[in-house]
């Protein structure tokens, strides 16, 4: 037995390299595809310039190619997909797109040396296809299909990992002959508003989040308003099998206006409804049902930047009260004239946890459904019981280049409360510890932008673990790595 052991390490360690290798020759592949899809520069200096195309959409329901009826305005390998006309009108058209991510990812002491560990790495693959139709001004149709696939992950896929394939967007819209105007929405949809910190597309997991229900988007001169009652959509990992979750209703209001007493300002005002019957905190299950009130002032006026959101929350748990609560900024500067166009940023969030696990009142902030990198793409913690200093600096080498350096610096708001996931999953209970500091996170990205098709990142994290993780189980420090390439048409 003991000599068998050898070839079988030997045929894994082999097998792993194999698809490391083939993972790297695809990247590489649809780099060098991008890139030779690019005219020439001989070929440049003949063709007549024309209006740099839009930048794809997080959202890509939200991208608009109706100027691509011109055939002079069609300049991109993929601009014949991107307008097919269905009537000799503007608005009767069909629009496709898609994308297509490979993502490697290791992790050393995953969640500080708690659970399965693994000691290669694994790849994670995204694929999605969408088909925008529009019948004249007033009807429009979105589907998009969805595949997200995980290889050699120790324990297996994690909920967001994997899902073979399903329809993530399947929804109507219907624009109204009215003043102001109304846009009507039902069906499955993605949901994002403001920065992504209650409510997201969760863009860094390898599955995103999509949702069923009813919409009615309203704009009124300078005032845009989202009105929404839906269900999220669970995320299984077989094929067409994703459904919605009729334990979780979430409903709400999203109002977004410049703000004239804030140099190039805007305020986002809203309100949002949970209601889930069994929820999870440190002090234990109940139903919840809670009510999120909150304003974001943000703009961009010069060298400056500023985005700053208080949200008050309140409600029921089991037979006690909710209020909960938190503050969040992110405030930077932009040296335009110094090479590299350097940006000094701080973000500071104080976010609230339970004062009492032994009372029934609950004081834990639910962040909702947070984007999925919260706090960097280790994602160890989630926006709950929390007090973080955030300092970072981003520079730009070449226009298309991004580096950026952060140091994060973790504690724990109550003493009494655990610390969470993204998920509002408990990841370590507070109730062993009377410690503060959770610990520090360094984390370095650089993103390069290939052409406008083709994004290629890495980012490497190391998180040194604080004196509560210290007490409360394993306290190993963590390192993550990262790597991914994305081709979007």
């Amino acid at each position: 037995m003991a000599m068998a052991a050898g070839p079988l390490r030997f045929s894994l360690t082999l097998r792993r390299v194999r698809w490391r290798a083939w993972g790297l020759w695809l990247c590489w592949c649809v780099c060098s595809l991008s890139l030779c899809a690019l005219p020439s520069s001989a070929a440049r200096a003949q063709t007549p310039t024309h209006p740099s195309p839009p930048p794809y959409q997080s959202l890509r329901f939200e991208e608009d190619y109706r100027f691509l009826r011109d055939p002079a305005q069609r300049t991109d390998l993929w601009d014949p997909l991107k307008y097919l006309a269905l009537r000799d009108a503007e608005a009767w058209y069909v629009s496709l797109g898609g994308e297509a991510r490979l993502r490697y990812e290791y992790f050393n002491h995953s969640l500080w040396g708690q659970g399965p560990q693994d000691h290669d790495g694994y790849v994670l693959q995204r694929y999605m296809l969408h088909a925008d139709v529009h019948l004249g001004p007033r009807v429009r149709i979105f589907t998009q299909l969805k595949s997200g696939l995980e290889e050699g992950r120790t324990g297996g896929p994690r909920p967001t990992d994997k899902d073979e394939l399903d329809v993530h967007q399947a929804f109507v819209d219907v624009t109204l002959e009215t003043q102001p105007t109304v846009t009507l929405r039902a069906g499955r949809q993605e949901l994002a508003f403001g920065s992504s910190r209650l409510v997201s597309v969760r863009e860094s997991p390898n599955v995103r989040q999509s949702f069923d229900g009813l919409r009615a988007l309203l704009r009124a001169g300078a005032w845009k308003v989202d009105g929404f009652v839906t269900l999220p959509v669970n995320t299984k990992r077989g094929m067409f099998d994703d459904d919605p979750d009729t334990q979780r209703l979430f409903w709400g209001v999203y109002a977004v206006h410049p703000m004239p007493l804030l140099p190039e300002g805007h305020i986002d005002l809203y309100y949002l409804g949970l209601n889930r019957e069994e929820a999870r905190f440190d002090q234990g299950s109940a139903h919840e049902v809670r009510h999120t009130l909150g304003l974001r002032l943000w703009g961009h006026p010069g060298p400056w930047d500023y985005n700053v959101e208080v949200v008050y929350q309140l409600g029921t748990f089991g037979e006690g009260q909710i209020h909960a609560w938190t503050a969040a900024s992110d405030t930077g500067y932009t040296l335009r004239p110094v090479a590299w166009q350097p940006r000094l940023g701080l973000k500071a969030d104080i976010i609230s946890g339970d004062r009492n696990p032994r009372n029934q009142d609950l004081q834990t902030f639910n962040p909702l459904f947070p984007k999925g990198a919260y706090f960097g793409e280790i994602a160890l913690i989630g926006p709950a019981n929390l007090i973080d200093v955030h300092p970072s600096l981003d520079l730009h080498p070449t226009p298309l280049v991004t580096v950026s350096a952060d140091w994060d610096v973790f504690w724990r708001e109550s003493l009494h409360d655990g610390i969470y996931g993204n998920a509002v999953n408990l990841v370590r209970s507070g109730q062993r510890s009377r410690a503060r500091l959770i610990g520090s996170q360094a984390s370095l990205q650089a993103e390069w932008q290939v052409e406008r098709h083709t994004t290629l990142t890495a980012v490497y994290s190391h998180f040194i673990a604080g004196s509560f993780l210290r007490e409360t189980g394993p306290g190993r420090d963590v390192d993550y790595a990262s790597v991914w390439v994305t081709y979007k048409f």
